[in-house]
């Protein structure tokens, strides 16, 4: 007959005897459960360094503010009086947020070792990509008071 397709290619046997089953060993179960395991760890190792980071961000851009203020018309500390007195105030104030900064950056570092720790510990090598993408910023200096 014309247009009878007699190759067995492409028809799906009937047969139970010949059905692929897909059951999971106990080992395939243990794989899948390290796995997870494994996956949670980095997770978990990796949301700790980033909510490190974030911190900083904050205190970067409350210093940021502070030096925007600083340099701000009105804050000569060669007026003298109160202007002189707010500028150091400022200068003290900035001096204190560099301090949690670099603090802050400590953990950060901190953090960054134990996500690369964890990394070894599961066989992962490499971690110039996770030093490139968690970028822990140089530490600052304090301000010089006059």
């Amino acid at each position: 007959m014309i247009g009878e397709n007699r190759s067995p290619v492409g028809k799906i046997p009937e047969s139970d005897s010949l059905m692929i089953t897909m059951k999971k060993t106990a080992q395939d179960i243990l794989q899948e459960e390290l796995l997870k395991e494994r996956i949670a760890v980095l997770t978990r190792a990796s949301e700790r360094l980033v909510e490190a980071l974030d911190s900083l961000k904050v205190i970067d851009t409350a210093i940021g503010e502070d030096m925007a203020l600083l340099k701000s018309p009105g804050n000569d500390p060669h007026e003298g009086g109160p202007a002189s007195r707010r500028h150091a105030r400022l200068i003290s104030g900035i001096n204190e947020k560099i301090e949690q900064f670099n603090s802050a950056r400590e953990y950060a570092e901190l953090r960054m070792y134990y996500l690369i720790v964890t990394r070894e510990a599961l066989g992962l090598r490499r971690h110039q990509r996770i030093e490139e993408f968690y970028r822990i910023p140089p530490k600052k200096q304090r301000l010089v008071e006059r």
